[in-house]
């Protein structure tokens, strides 16, 4: 559907650095990096607005890196909705149909249809000014699906919005994808939008695309050091990994970690919180890797507990704030921590 070729674009404080990208016709994928990853540069030169200073950009197999962006079949919603104020929400959302010379009674059809569809029916004879926020949004997000295109890119779409507004427009994209099957790139910093809306992630950092996967292959699987501290994985250490039976066992400042992540010689461990039982008493599991230690630190997440555990290394385990109370831990607290194989990443 999409394919980006070791494409570059330098303008001075933002830039791509050889990025190359295949995304998938009806794949809703997210585009995911810290402020100035040059996340929004890639999806304006998806669009056309910027050329490539090398590369090529492909659109259904045809080479768009030349063609002008009302040629390509791509619509495109910023965070600040840029929505002209002088005409009305119905204006507003059948201005891209007006460019493309659709007769005012289909325009009219199309653009009760996609209102309907958005919930807001109710303000298309409203001006921009007398609208909330999360409004604005809808009417944007209705202007761009509106013309059908082949290609809908959406730049921080959420960030300006409150968050029971994000929630709930979080939740229009999504029933909005599942009903008209676009092609969706999402840009976003927010873990919650990645993983509530995507197929596929792709994380940027400094121009670069560092690494893509599912949600879950990102989150529990980082390829770096970078991606790992990104993404929150606070069990990450270092350490020497020898190969038996492919399993990797890794030596980490005294303990031996067990993973099914085939890799030899000095590498990066890293544990999601999540992925850690405990237990004051030995759990009987067939899990590769149990250890005992001592309670040092509890940190109080409102609905989860977090809980550092120092078994001759420092190991964060999440849980509930109910199965804290009922297990009744505190600091000072021996306990006993497994994880299995499967879930220690190394890279």
């Amino acid at each position: 559907m999409i394919r980006i070729e070791h494409v570059s674009k330098d303008l001075g404080e933002f830039k791509l650095d050889d990025a190359t990208l295949h995304i998938d016709e009806g794949e809703y994928f997210i585009i995911l990096g810290p402020t100035g990853a040059g996340k929004t540069i890639l999806i304006e030169t998806i669009a056309g607005i910027y050329r490539p200073d090398s590369g090529e950009v492909f659109l259904n197999g045809a080479d768009v890196t030349n063609i002008l962006p009302k040629d390509r079949q791509i619509s495109m919603v910023y965070q600040d909705y840029m929505l002209f104020p002088h005409l009305t929400v119905a204006g507003n959302i059948g201005f891209g149909l007006r460019q493309k010379k659709v007769g005012r009674s289909e325009t009219r059809a199309k653009v009760d249809e996609i209102a309907d569809l958005l919930g807001v029916s109710h303000l298309l004879l409203r001006y921009p000014g007398t609208l909330s926020g999360g409004e604005k949004q809808r009417i944007a997000i209705a202007r761009a699906v509106v013309t059908e295109p082949a290609v809908l890119l959406l730049d921080e779409p959420l960030s300006a919005l409150d968050s029971r507004t994000t929630e709930r427009l979080r939740a229009e994209l999504a029933r909005i994808h599942k009903l008209t099957g676009t092609t969706t790139i999402h840009v976003t910093h927010s873990f919650e939008e990645a993983f509530a809306l995507g197929d596929r992630i792709a994380v940027m950092c400094g121009g670069r695309i560092i690494q893509v996967g599912t949600p879950d292959e990102v989150f529990r699987r980082p390829n770096s050091k970078f991606i790992a501290d990104f993404v929150g994985v606070e069990n990450l250490f270092r350490g020497r990994s020898v190969v038996h039976d492919d399993i990797s066992e890794v030596r980490v400042d005294g303990i031996l970690v067990v993973s099914s992540t085939v890799a030899s010689g000095d590498v990066s461990v890293s544990i999601r919180p999540e992925d850690i039982l405990i237990s004051k008493r030995e759990i009987e599991t067939s899990a590769r890797n149990s250890f005992s230690g001592e309670i040092t630190e509890v940190k109080d997440m409102g609905g989860i507990i977090r809980v550092v555990v120092d078994v001759g290394v420092p190991f964060v385990v999440a849980l509930t704030k109910r199965s804290y109370e009922d297990m009744e831990l505190a600091p000072g607290t021996r306990v006993c921590i497994v994880f299995k194989a499967s879930a220690t990443h190394l890279f």
